[in-house]
């Protein structure tokens, strides 16, 4: 009996990672993540996003060449520098994000959900990020970084994590908005699966000099849905 319940502990502890990182990802996570449609909205109110092939080409170049090429290398390097306690280079990778943000409403979003998620850690009495610094709005993907780290989650799984929360937020999205039924938003994700695996792989390789956005369809709908007369997602 006592090794069976020491074989169980240990199956247990060597799940927790996982489940946290479930838990991270997890529609449920009071962040607000399913108010944001980064531009989406305003883009299938211009007839740019039509159909189920449009939605795939549109969620599927943000995810590639936006998240791909800042948010995701950006997480990598927040992940090691709390991995490392290195808060200084937590803190220049928070600002640097937060910098590169296209557009008003990207970058608020990008703070509300990192203060969103700060708050629950914080309730939740996780030490590291109860020291995080006042003057700095902390980034969604820097409280996320902080987390994985926390509860173990390993670095690879926390980039695929994140991604994937984007994804599905952005299939949820698209499913009101183009409108897509429930069976094509599953089709959807199915599809965008591998480009999600080369984006994650992509952003390990880059180097500090090559991290960046430049996506202008993406920063204007951005900023022109701040305005859009009628919508259903937050600014």
């Amino acid at each position: 009996m006592i090794i069976t319940a020491i074989r169980i502990m240990v199956i247990l502890m060597a799940n927790a990672p996982l489940l946290h990182l479930m838990q991270l990802v997890s529609p449920a996570l009071p962040v607000g993540a399913y108010a944001y449609s980064q531009g989406l909205e305003f883009a299938v109110d211009q007839g740019w996003v039509n159909s189920l092939a449009a939605a795939e080409d549109w969620i599927g170049s943000v995810l590639e060449h936006s998240l791909g090429g800042l948010d995701l290398p950006v997480l990598q390097r927040l992940y090691r520098a709390y991995a490392s306690a290195d808060t200084s280079a937590a803190t220049y990778w928070n600002d640097y994000l937060q910098s590169a943000r296209e557009s008003h409403e990207l970058l608020l979003e990008d703070v509300q959900m990192g203060e969103a998620l700060h708050r629950l850690l914080v309730s939740l009495d996780i030490a590291a990020a109860k020291v995080w610094s006042e003057e700095h709005s902390p980034s969604f993907a820097t409280v996320f970084a902080l987390a994985a780290v926390h509860w173990q989650v390993n670095e690879a799984d926390a980039m695929q994590g994140f991604a994937w929360s984007w994804l599905e937020n952005q299939v949820a999205a698209a499913i009101k908005l183009v409108p897509l039924g429930q069976t094509d938003g599953q089709r959807l994700l199915l599809a965008l699966m591998p480009r999600l695996e080369r984006a994650v792989a992509a952003a390990k390789q880059l180097v500090d000099e090559d991290i960046g956005v430049g996506l202008p369809r993406l920063a204007m709908a951005s900023a022109q849905h701040e305005t859009q007369y009628s919508r259903l997602f937050r600014s």
